[in-house]
């Protein structure tokens, strides 16, 4: 393969020297508008997700997820990228903007398309999904529409459940207005002192340890089940919270505040301890939005946009109910007919042991042969989390290195990591504290893995670890041989049921000594350049992938065969989008498959005509990251960790294994194929940033659900016994 890019004799240091960035000829009108703005971009993906919501073809329990990960998704969005944005140009730092206007001016294109979308979020809601759901049975009632019987039932209810754990806080002289905690719901109430006539203020937190939704009526069936939410219950019941008051007003409101983590870790000593002072600090940041219902008189907005010190810019009014994320404990309904068809995941028929009841030898396995694994179709459990569960086991492992981003609380990874230590086996955990959100729960997984007997590191100091990596060594008829393992995912057999992700399962010696270089540079003081089958973040990766790309664009020059195929949750970086223009230019076909955001601006004459973006949706999160290059005929092709984002490239460490196998590499073009194809379901993207949606042929047919197809071919393979 002398013509590859990156062959065998060649290591990606030689990746290392400066990359000169270029000017986009042919379309100089656009040199200061060819990126789609970031967080637009993101807001537009979130808007994605709530189409699904809005579709009547999708079962009416996911919409209402889909309604509830739409809010969730812009909580988020409002305690990290807003809150980042308001901070920074508060405090006069720069503002990273990759479309040449003023933050402010981005902050306020930022409000305006949220709150649009918040509308139609709780429009959606009303006018949809809930009159979906009473169609089915499940009826979201208001206090209006009881009968006295069920009001007396959830008098009881209040009375047994719900009045012990409520706290009114009043609030006049002798008691200042309360610390409202970030993203609780919360009643406001003014009260009439009937004696002297004086109103007061007093705030009711709406418990969120308690059902968001209450049943009416136990003994009704879940087939046929009414339900009225919480903070209706408790507004309904004020006066056993206030007697001998008159209640005047009652309104819901809530709040978001900032709760981004930001360290200086080269000034700390103690990397948990500074983190957990912050995360403290975090639980009271400052408000960043105010969510009220609708019908909030003035008196009570202004007390409260007074109190929180938020201007009208981060006033939202919505109908009510406020936190449709609540939505979350009705799709979890058991009701399978209107959720999406059960999923049980197949074991890869690589890892399949050679008779039935005989357990699967996973080392055997994967010295056979290289193991691609597609999750969820392919099973996390009864193959990375055998892998090393069997590796934990093994008398013959004396070593295993792992990094872990994010786990679930009861993770059997983390298991498998305490056993093998407790066995004496050397292990190695590079347990990243600082993934966002996740934060509490590693440094609890970091104390009890260190007190078992793991080694536990935190990787490199200004930089998160977010390769996703495992490393075992074994010792076979007294030779050290490595197994490895390299994904795009996280290690969390929860998520990997809901989350697209590609894996490699391998015992190349050069993979396992690329994967000995990088434990080493993340648990001591080792710089290493030299990877020969890994692309390696910060150092390497963004230099490696753009003289990738250079090579496709020289050969389109050279009218050799050329193409490139991106597969990634984001692509913001402008090196690596310039050098996709420029590919074009040249003449590369380039497909870009998104799930988030995008900022190149495809299809514009002169720039990004044969570049096309394409983003799916569905039951399952597309999580995977996948570059691939036609390379003159000898492709090349990397799986791993890494978007195409600044904090990505510049400040994680990521890695991407080269995928060797003629059939792996054959998969991953057939899987491009069904993404690209007119004939399946997808948003696509224009050069004016809009994403249009096709779900429906000219006849108004359905197009394919890539990921229903996947589960019936990756299914019907592993029952015919047909190895990859």
């Amino acid at each position: 393969m002398t013509d590859s890019v990156l062959d065998e004799d060649r290591t990606s240091s030689d990746f290392d020297d400066d990359f000169e960035p270029f000017d986009i000829e042919g379309a100089p009108e656009l040199l200061a508008e060819r990126y789609l703005d970031r967080e637009l971009g993101w807001l537009a993906f979130n808007q994605r997700v709530l189409e699904l919501a809005e579709d009547s073809r999708v079962p009416v329990l996911e919409r209402a997820n889909f309604l509830a990960i739409f809010a969730s998704n812009l909580d988020e969005f409002f305690m990290v990228r807003v809150a980042g944005l308001k901070r920074r140009i508060a405090t006069g730092l720069a503002v990273p903007t990759n479309v040449g206007r003023s933050p402010v001016d981005v902050l306020t294109d930022i409000s305006r398309k949220a709150g649009e979308l918040q509308l139609r979020h709780a429009a959606a809601y009303q006018e949809l999904v809930k009159p979906a759901l009473a169609q089915a049975g499940i009826r979201i009632v208001s206090w209006a529409e009881l009968g006295a019987a069920e009001v007396a039932h959830l008098r009881d209810y209040f009375s047994s459940q719900i009045f012990p754990v409520l706290m009114p806080l009043a609030v006049d002289p002798a008691h200042p207005f309360p610390y409202i905690s970030g993203l609780s719901l919360n009643l406001s109430v003014r009260v009439r002192n009937s004696r002297t006539g004086r109103q007061e203020f007093a705030r009711v937190k709406v418990p969120q340890m308690l059902p968001r939704f209450v049943r009416v009526d136990p003994a009704e069936s879940v087939e046929n089940a009414r339900y009225v939410a919480l903070e209706e219950l408790i507004a309904n019941h004020l006066g056993d919270l206030f007697p001998g008051m008159e209640i005047v007003e009652h309104h819901v409101f809530r709040v978001t505040r900032n709760e981004d983590v930001e360290i200086e870790e080269d000034e700390t000593e103690n990397l948990i301890q500074a983190l957990e002072k912050e995360l403290l600090r975090r639980r009271f940041g400052p408000p960043i939005r105010l969510e009220i219902t609708d019908d909030m008189d003035e008196v009570t907005l202004g007390l409260l946009s007074r109190e929180l010190d938020l201007p009208d810019q981060g006033i939202v009014r919505l109908p009510a109910p406020l936190d449709l994320g609540g939505l979350f404990d009705l799709a979890r309904l058991d009701r399978p007919e209107l959720h999406y068809p059960t999923h049980v995941p197949t074991t890869s028929i690589l890892l399949q042991p050679p008779e039935p009841n005989i357990r699967p030898d996973m080392f055997a396995a994967i010295a056979r042969k290289d193991v691609l694994l597609h999750h969820p179709y392919e099973s996390f459990a009864t193959s990375v989390q055998a892998f090393l569960e069997q590796a934990a086991a093994d008398p013959d492992v004396l070593a295993i290195k792992q990094t872990l981003y994010r786990t679930s609380g009861d993770s059997p990874i983390v298991t498998a990591l305490i056993d093998a230590a407790e066995s004496g086996k050397q292990v190695l955990a590079l347990v990243e504290i600082k993934a966002r959100f996740d934060e509490a729960a590693n440094i609890t997984w970091a104390r009890k893995l260190e007190k078992a007997g793991v080694h536990v590191v935190y990787g490199l100091v200004g930089l998160k670890t977010h390769c996703k990596a495992a490393l075992v060594i074994r010792q076979e008829k007294g030779v050290l041989r490595h197994y490895s393992h390299i994904g795009t995912g996280n290690y969390n057999p929860k998520t990997s049921r809901i989350y697209e992700d590609l894996g490699l399962l391998t015992a190349d010696a050069q993979v396992g000594k690329d994967l000995t270089r990088l434990f080493n540079e993340l648990s001591g003081y080792a710089i290493e350049k030299k990877f020969k089958r890994l692309l390696v973040a910060p150092l390497h990766l963004r230099n490696g992938l753009l003289k990738l790309i250079a090579a496709e664009t020289r050969n389109a020059e050279a009218d050799r065969p050329c193409g490139i195929r991106i597969k990634v949750n984001s692509i913001v970086d402008e090196a690596i989008i310039d050098a996709l223009y420029r590919a074009s230019n040249a003449g590369v076909p380039v497909d870009v498959w998104v799930r988030g955001i995008c900022s190149l601006r495809p299809g514009i004459p002169g720039l990004s005509e044969n570049i096309r973006v394409r983003s799916i949706l569905g039951r399952y999160l597309e999580h995977s990251r996948v570059f691939s290059f036609l390379n003159g005929g000898e492709p090349q092709v990397y799986i791993g960790s890494a978007d195409m984002m600044h904090r990505n490239l510049d400040r994680r460490v990521e890695a991407l294994v080269r995928l060797t196998e003629p059939d792996h590499l054959a998969e991953i073009d057939a899987l491009f194929d069904l993404a690209m194809d007119e004939s399946t379901s997808s948003w696509r993207l224009d050069g004016d940033g809009e994403w249009i949606r096709s779900s429906t042929d000219a006849e108004g047919r359905p197009l394919v659900d890539i990921q229903n197809l996947l589960m019936q071919q990756i299914g019907q393979r592993t029952r015919s016994g047909k190895r990859r």
